[in-house]
């Protein structure tokens, strides 16, 4: 069974995409199976691994809606043994469509379970706010990774999205973890930027991981040709840290 992981905080500007894309393609690239959902509106996720919004006529919103099924949905093999659930601003609109929809938390989570034994990973792209499409890509996830800017207000962000995956596992997902912190766009020439590390580290004690993605200009500009950074240019800082923090997430999976 696959093991579905949710990026998400609810402060925008993180690097929640750009891990999302980057640890979906560097786990890919070492050869495990992976399914990128995108489940965030502005679609990023799609276009940053080569597709353009807009132009497909069936979206994890057609999804949410029933008028289609996953697997006419899913974009196989985007790279060698990564598939891609598209989005594009349509699913802004599914949060008022499934207002009075029963068990209407749940929708992802039945579509992704029909599917799961197919992928070892599965990585859900969160909306950069708490609505009803984070609750449900929480209430389908095992786990929570959390991206983290080294900057001043990083704690706060952390502690709400705290907050949130313990209320989703009191109330709909009792298996909900929180995976781990991931520090990005670390800047080594600041001294904010170990501060907050430590402030973190201190606060979360053994859930952060280990790999820092630093300040990377390759990795800023990937997502404009389509490409993630691993494909973008393999031997870049970015690549690599993406790479050791894939291999920190399969091992996790190991213990």
């Amino acid at each position: 069974m696959g093991r579905i992981i949710a990026i998400a905080n609810q402060k925008g500007g993180v690097g929640k995409t750009t891990t999302a894309i980057n640890l979906s393609a560097c786990l890919a690239e070492a050869g495990q199976k992976v399914l990128t959902v995108d489940f965030d509106p502005q679609g990023n996720a799609t276009s940053g691994l080569g597709f353009e919004k807009g132009y497909m006529s069936k979206t994890v919103y057609e999804l949410l809606m029933g008028e289609c099924n996953i697997d006419e949905c899913i974009i196989s093999e985007v790279q060698e043994h990564l598939d891609i659930l598209p989005s594009d601003v349509d699913l802004a609109g599914a949060e008022i469509e499934l207002l009075d929809e029963p068990e209407k938390e749940s929708k992802l989570r039945k579509e992704l379970e029909k599917v799961e034994k197919n992928y070892d990973f599965i990585i859900v792209d969160c909306p950069p706010s708490l609505n009803l499409l984070t609750i449900n890509a929480l209430t389908a996830a095992d786990t929570v990774l959390v991206p983290i800017q080294c900057e001043y207000y990083a704690l706060e962000g952390l502690s709400q999205i705290i907050q949130t995956v313990d209320l989703v596992k009191k109330k709909l997902n009792p298996k909900l973890e929180l995976e781990g912190v991931v520090f990005t766009m670390y800047d080594a020439r600041t001294n904010l930027s170990l501060e907050v590390v430590e402030n973190v580290k201190n606060y979360l004690k053994g859930t952060v991981y280990k790999t820092i993605i630093p300040r990377n200009v390759r990795l800023a500009e990937a997502p404009s040709h389509g490409m993630p950074i691993n494909l973008y240019d393999t031997r870049s800082s970015g690549a690599e840290s993406y790479r050791m923090l894939a291999a920190e997430v399969i091992s996790r999976g190991e213990v």
